[in-house]
C-alpha cells in the first residue's frame, strides 16, 4: 500500500493506494470530481482512500492537487517488472463512446480532449505525475457527463488490464522502472 500526504497553501491531500477490489472512500468537496475518482477505483481494482481538502476555497486547485496526488501514489503503487504494461479499453456509457489506451512507462504523455476542461486536467496530471503514456479518445457522444464518465472508466480499465501479472518482462532495454 502507498500513502501520501500533498500539502500546499492551497490545499491538503491524504493518499491511500493499493491493487485490491475498487474499493473507494472519497472526500472531495466536488461532487462530480469525488464521482470520477470512486469510478477510477471501482473500474480499475485499486482500493483508493482519498481525503482533499481546499484552504482557499478554489475547486480547481484542489481537484488538480488530488489527481496530481493519485498519479503519484500510482507510480509507486505499481511494480511495472512483469505486468502487462499496456492495456487499452472502449467503453460506451449510453450516448458516449470513449476508447482510452495506456502504456505504464517512464514516458510521461496525455492526449485526449473531454469536454470538460477540469476533468482533461485531471487525466493529464495523472498521466504526468504517474509517468504514463496515457491517450483518451472520444468516438462520439452528446452529453458531457457521459463522455466524462465513460473516459473515466475506460482509462481505468485500460489501467486494470495493464497492471495483470505476466511472466516475463516486455523490454527490449531490460527493466523498465518508474523512479
Amino acid at each position: 500500500m502507498v500513502e501520501l500526504k500533498r500539502e500546499t497553501k492551497e490545499t491538503r491531500i491524504r493518499i491511500k493506494l493499493e491493487k485490491g477490489t475498487g474499493r473507494a472512500a472519497v472526500q472531495l468537496p466536488d461532487a462530480f470530481a469525488r464521482h470520477m475518482f470512486e469510478t477510477f477505483a471501482k473500474w480499475s481494482g485499486f482500493d483508493l482512500t482519498l481525503e482533499a481538502e481546499s484552504l482557499d476555497g478554489i475547486g480547481h486547485h484542489v481537484i488538480e492537487d488530488a489527481a496530481i496526488a493519485l498519479g503519484r501514489a500510482f507510480r509507486q503503487a505499481v511494480d511495472t517488472g512483469r505486468i502487462e504494461r499496456v492495456g487499452h479499453a472502449y467503453v460506451p456509457m449510453d450516448d458516449a463512446l470513449v476508447m482510452a489506451a495506456i502504456d505504464l512507462v517512464e514516458r510521461p504523455y496525455y492526449h485526449g480532449q473531454l469536454p470538460d476542461p477540469m476533468m482533461d486536467h485531471v487525466m493529464r496530471s495523472f498521466a504526468t505525475e504517474g509517468g504514463l503514456t496515457l491517450h483518451v479518445v472520444v468516438i462520439h457522444g452528446r452529453d458531457e457527463h457521459h463522455i466524462v464518465e465513460a473516459a473515466f472508466k475506460a482509462v481505468a480499465t485500460a489501467v486494470r488490464k495493464a497492471t495483470e501479472a505476466r511472466g516475463e518482462r516486455l523490454s527490449t532495454k531490460g527493466d523498465v522502472r518508474l523512479t
